[in-house]
């Protein structure tokens, strides 16, 4: 690899890393929005959240332009996979899917294997990285525990 190719392929990091950590941070303030009954807080996060399809794309893209290893694909295309099912379920077709076991626990399967998919991109790009989004989901379960027990 060329330096430009190598800090082509550092930006897509640069831009998955970002991301990842920005997608855990906001889905923490979308526990605590539910919790604390923020309404306008918790619309604001989930679009936000959802937005992320556009820079986990570029990432993708990237990646698969610099014939990046599979495990790296398959992950992005997890995390997108989740985005866009959060997308139609509560953006499109706006239905009660949380309330509805037979959608919401496959939901959840996806929403972790995201989760994991990011953390192990983030651990193969640098160790740093990797505890960066590690400490961002820790925050995201305590959370999500503040939310259902608080």
């Amino acid at each position: 690899m060329n330096n430009e190719q190598m800090a082509l392929y550092k930006s897509q990091d640069i831009i998955f890393v970002f991301s990842a950590v920005i997608f855990n941070i906001l889905v923490s303030v979308v526990y605590v929005s539910t919790k604390l009954d923020l309404t306008a807080l918790l619309q604001i996060s989930g679009l936000i959240i959802i937005s992320l399809i556009v820079p986990f794309t570029i990432a993708l893209r990237g990646y698969m332009k610099k014939e990046a290893e599979k495990k790296i694909i398959i992950s992005n295309m997890v995390v997108l996979l989740y985005l866009f099912l959060e997308l139609v379920l509560d953006y499109i077709l706006k239905i009660p899917f949380r309330e509805i076991m037979a959608i919401h626990v496959p939901y959840i399967i996806i929403f972790y294997a995201a989760e994991f998919s990011m953390m192990s991109v983030s651990f193969h790009i640098n160790r740093k990285a990797g505890f960066v989004v590690a400490i961002t989901f820790c925050i995201l379960i305590g959370c999500l525990a503040y939310l259902y027990l608080g």
